[in-house]
């Protein structure tokens, strides 16, 4: 049996043996969140984006929502954002399956509510994607 164990943001930051896979740019974008509810309501809220990787996201909720641990979402930044420099080619395309692996209450600065995502992307695919079309434009 495997098991899982959550850490708080201040143990992560200063431990060592924590390797990120992609790196973290922060970014500032508006975006939206649609998921279905535990009745299976569609629900979505309005966030800002304040770090991105090819990988993940870290959001921050204009309003406050309930939205628990493992959940999956549909992320999506707003049309008029998408080709902002320096954002993952994973973020271009519109909706992006994520699953909610973190939730911070809302902060003293910020009075604001995050929310971390992995984006469901394969890393595979994603490289093979980017080869592809290198090579057609060669």
């Amino acid at each position: 049996m495997k098991h899982t164990r959550i850490e708080s943001a201040q143990a992560m930051s200063t431990d060592k043996r924590v390797q990120r896979v992609a790196e973290r740019r922060p970014l500032t974008l508006p975006a939206r969140l649609t998921w279905k509810d535990h009745r299976g309501a569609a629900r979505f809220a309005s966030v800002v984006t304040r770090d991105v990787s090819e990988y993940g996201v870290f959001v921050e909720c204009q309003t406050p929502v309930s939205i628990p641990l493992y959940r999956l979402v549909q992320f999506q930044l707003e049309r008029d954002v998408r080709d902002a420099d320096p954002l993952p080619a994973s973020l271009r395309h519109g909706r992006v399956l994520s699953a909610v692996y973190r939730v911070t209450s809302a902060g003293p600065s910020t009075g604001r509510q995050g929310l971390a995502l992995r984006l469901m992307v394969d890393p595979k695919r994603e490289e093979a994607k980017e080869v592809i079309q290198t090579r057609a434009t060669a």
